[in-house]
C-alpha cells in the first residue's frame, strides 16, 4: 500500500483523523479588519476538511467573520498592534472556532443584528467583550 493510500485510510468519513484526537489549526493575524479575511479562509478550508456542505461552509465563513469583527478593537480606539488569534478545532462531528483579541481598554461591542446573523448561522457562540481581551468561541455541527 502507498503512503498516500495509508493516510487517507486512516481519516474517517469527514477527512479527520479521529484516531488522534481533534485536530487545531492555530492561525495569528494582525488585528486589523483587513486581516479577517485569512480567517474567512481557514473557516473555508476546516469546514471543507471537515466534509461540511457548500451552504455549512458559507455559514461558518459568515458567522466567523462577524465574530472576528466583534472582538476587533472598536475603530475610534487608539491603535492596537495586538494579533487576533484563532483556533479551529475538527472534531469528527463538529468543527469549533475560539478567537481572542488583546485590546487593551478599547470598548466594543455586537450590534443586534450581528447578533442574530451569528444565530441564525452556526449551532452555538458565545462572546466575551470583558476589558482587555475579546474573546469568542463559536461550534458547527457537521449534519450526519
Amino acid at each position: 500500500m502507498s503512503a498516500a493510500a495509508e493516510a487517507s485510510s486512516d481519516l474517517g468519513e469527514s477527512g479527520v483523523d479521529s484516531a488522534n484526537g481533534p485536530q487545531r489549526i492555530r492561525l495569528s493575524i494582525p488585528g486589523l479588519p483587513d486581516f479577517v479575511r485569512l480567517a474567512r479562509l481557514a473557516a473555508v478550508d476546516a469546514g471543507s476538511r471537515l466534509g461540511l456542505d457548500y451552504e455549512q461552509i458559507e455559514d461558518l465563513r459568515i458567522g466567523v467573520d462577524e465574530l472576528c469583527f466583534a472582538v476587533l478593537p472598536s475603530s475610534d480606539a487608539q491603535p492596537v498592534t495586538a494579533d487576533l488569534d484563532l483556533t479551529f478545532t475538527l472534531h469528527p462531528d463538529r468543527l469549533e472556532v475560539e478567537g481572542s483579541c488583546a485590546v487593551g481598554s478599547s470598548a466594543a461591542q455586537q450590534s443586534e443584528l450581528s447578533r442574530t446573523i451569528v444565530a441564525a448561522v452556526v449551532d452555538e457562540f458565545s462572546l466575551d467583550l470583558a476589558d482587555g481581551v475579546h474573546r469568542f468561541r463559536l461550534s458547527k455541527q457537521r449534519d450526519a
